[in-house]
């Protein structure tokens, strides 16, 4: 039995570098279009700031459930203790975020050669938003995220992580920064 635990490991991980390597690398690098119902293609925040940018794109599975059945993920506790769970919650805060927007919104992540980071970045009309998010009920963003937020200029900085209530968190740069739960999104981007 330690041998197929062993071997089933090793074949899930294989499987998830696979995918993972398959939708953010290959894909892209051979032309071929994402499919907008099935993947989302987030391109990069660009600003002539002086800085290197990461320049590659970011590419998500939009149904969190497919995800998870590609990668083998049956039950949630399997879920909890899976090295993707991370990148699930991002790829699924992203798609509720992107569901309440106008079609006008213009989204795009930033990152920089040197570590700042801002995993989506939301332009309406005039107004910028700046989103990181956390699979944690305590998060805590790092020095990148402060930094990132002043790169891009956003005017509000939210955390998304699993939370029923949200608060606001100590800012470290001129705008506000709210940690905010999935539930709260709407009413968050309405205003």
């Amino acid at each position: 039995m330690g041998c197929c635990g062993s071997a089933n490991r090793w074949l899930g991980g294989w499987r998830e570098s696979f995918i993972r390597h398959l939708l953010a690398t290959d894909l892209p690098a051979l032309g071929i279009r994402v499919d907008p119902e099935l993947l989302r293609r987030l391109e990069p925040y660009h600003a002539n700031l002086g800085k290197r940018l990461v320049k590659s794109p970011k590419v998500y599975v939009r149904d969190s459930g497919l995800l998870h059945s590609l990668l083998g993920i049956q039950a949630v506790n399997d879920l909890l203790g899976h090295p993707s769970t991370g990148a699930s919650w991002e790829g699924f805060c992203i798609e509720q975020i992107c569901g309440l927007l106008p079609p006008s919104a213009q989204v795009s992540f930033y990152r920089t050669a040197a570590g700042a980071e801002l995993d989506l970045v939301v332009e309406v009309g005039s107004r910028k938003l700046g989103f990181e998010i956390k699979f944690s009920s305590a998060p805590k963003v790092t020095k990148g995220f402060w930094q990132a937020s002043r790169d891009v200029g956003v005017q509000q900085s939210y955390v998304v992580a699993p939370v029923e209530a949200g608060g606001t968190m100590k800012s470290q740069v001129a705008c506000p920064v709210a940690v905010v739960g999935p539930a709260q999104l709407p009413s968050v981007l309405a205003n």
